[in-house]
C-alpha cells in the first residue's frame, strides 16, 4: 500500500479540477497551506500564511506549483517546517509539485490544501480541498459500521469539492474521493467516494448526463456498480427529517477493500477513475445553464432548497462529522455550506409550477441512464 502514491493523485486532482473551474469561471482560487498537530489534537493555533495569490511569472495560482508557491513565502514552509525536497521527475507518472506535497505530508502530523472562490463569475461559493490527517483514535463518525476498529490509530486522506453556482438554473455539486487507513496488530484499510448532483430546477438531459458519466466510470469494473453505488448514493443523500432526498443523486461507494497488493491496485484505479470523471461529468451542464435568465422568484427558491443542504450536511454527513470529530480545520470543513440561504415555515411550492416539477419529477429515485 503506497500511501504517497494515493496522495499525490489526489493533489493532482486537486490542482486540475482548480484549475479548470477557474477556466470557466473566470476567477481564481484562493489557496492555503494548512497544518496540525499529530495525536488527533485540535487545529494549529497559527494559521498558515496563505499561498501568493498571484503567481511571480504571471501564472494563476493553480498552475503555480505547491512546491513553488512554497518556496516563496517566508520561512520556506509550513510553520518553518520545510517540505521535501522537489523530485525532478515523478516516478509513477504524477506532477513534481503534487509529489512532492504528498511524499512530504509522510513527514509531518497531517495538513492539506484549502482553495475556495467566493463571489467568483460563476461560483457563488465553493471549494476544492485536499487533507491528510493522522489520529491516536478513529472518530465515532468512521468507526460506526466498523466497531471493532473503535480506538485505533488512524490515517485518513482525500479530496472534497462543493459548488454552489449564482445561477439557480446551474445545480450544486459535490464530489469526494478518500483513503483511510487504521493501525493496531492487524492494518485496515478502505477507500469511499462519490460524486452527486443537487439542481434547483430540474433537466432531464442534465441529469442523464451526469448518471451516465458516472456509469462509464464504473463500468470497467463490474457491470453491477453503477446500480448498486447508485442505490446507496440515493439512501445517504436522504433528509429523513424532510422524507425527500437532497437531489437527484449519483454515486456512494465507501468500504472498498479488496485482499493483496492487487486488490489495492485494482480499488485504488476505481477510484481515480471516479476522481477524473467529475468534471466530464459537471461542466458540460454548467455549460448549457450558467446564461439562462433568472429573477428573484428563482433566487429566493434557490435559498430555500439551499436550507435543505445545509440541514443535511450539519446533521447527517459523516464526512463533516468525521473532520470535526478528527480536529480538522474548521473553515475546510464548512466551506461545503452555501453562502445565503432561507428558511420559511411550512411553505409549499405553488401547484404547477416549475418549482413543484423539481418534488414531483426529479426529488424521486429514478432511473437516470
Amino acid at each position: 500500500m503506497n500511501l504517497a502514491a494515493v496522495g499525490g493523485y489526489f493533489t493532482g486532482l486537486q490542482a486540475r479540477i482548480v484549475a479548470a473551474l477557474e477556466a470557466i469561471d473566470g476567477q481564481p482560487f484562493h489557496s492555503d497551506e494548512w497544518q496540525r498537530p499529530g495525536g488527533g489534537g485540535g487545529i494549529d493555533d497559527h494559521p498558515p500564511a496563505p499561498l501568493p495569490k498571484e503567481g511571480g511569472d504571471g501564472r494563476s495560482p493553480s498552475s503555480q506549483s505547491y512546491a513553488d508557491a512554497a518556496l516563496e513565502r517566508s520561512g520556506g514552509g509550513i510553520d518553518d517546517l520545510s517540505p521535501a525536497p522537489l523530485p525532478k521527475e515523478g516516478g509513477d507518472g504524477r506532477s513534481p509539485s503534487s509529489q512532492s506535497y504528498a511524499d512530504a505530508a509522510l513527514e509531518r502530523s497531517g495538513g492539506g490544501i484549502t482553495c475556495i472562490i467566493e463571489e467568483g463569475g460563476l461560483f457563488e461559493r465553493g471549494g476544492v480541498n485536499f487533507s491528510w490527517v493522522r489520529g491516536d483514535r478513529l472518530p465515532p463518525s468512521a468507526s460506526a459500521s466498523r466497531p471493532e476498529l473503535a480506538g485505533r490509530g488512524f490515517e485518513a486522506l482525500g479530496v472534497s469539492l462543493v459548488l454552489h453556482p449564482r445561477n439557480p438554473y446551474c445545480p450544486t455539486a459535490h464530489m469526494n474521493v478518500r483513503l483511510f487507513t487504521t493501525g493496531g496488530d492487524d492494518p485496515v484499510w478502505w477507500f469511499g467516494g462519490g460524486m452527486d448532483l443537487t439542481p434547483y430546477y430540474g433537466f432531464e438531459e442534465d441529469a442523464r448526463h451526469f448518471h451516465r458519466t458516472c456509469k462509464a466510470a464504473l463500468d470497467p469494473y463490474g457491470a453491477e456498480l453503477h446500480a448498486r453505488y447508485k442505490a446507496w448514493c440515493d439512501r445517504y443523500f436522504f433528509l429523513k427529517h424532510r422524507n425527500e432526498p437532497r437531489g437527484v443523486g449519483g454515486i456512494f461507494f465507501d468500504d472498498l477493500n479488496e485482499a493483496g497488493e492487487a486488490g489495492f491496485e485494482r480499488c485504488f484505479a476505481l477510484v481515480r477513475s471516479v476522481g477524473d470523471s467529475f468534471l466530464d461529468a459537471y461542466l458540460p451542464i454548467v455549460a448549457r445553464r450558467r446564461d439562462i435568465p433568472y429573477a428573484e422568484r428563482e433566487r429566493d427558491f434557490q435559498a430555500q432548497r439551499r436550507g435543505r443542504y445545509v440541514e443535511f450536511n450539519l446533521v447527517y454527513d459523516r464526512g463533516t462529522l468525521f473532520g470535526l470529530q478528527s480536529g480538522g480545520r474548521t473553515e475546510a470543513i464548512l466551506m461545503s455550506l452555501p453562502p445565503l440561504v432561507k428558511w420559511r415555515y411550512d411553505w409549499h411550492p405553488a401547484p404547477g409550477s416549475a418549482e413543484e416539477k423539481l418534488y414531483t419529477d426529479f426529488l424521486v429515485a429514478r432511473d437516470w441512464c
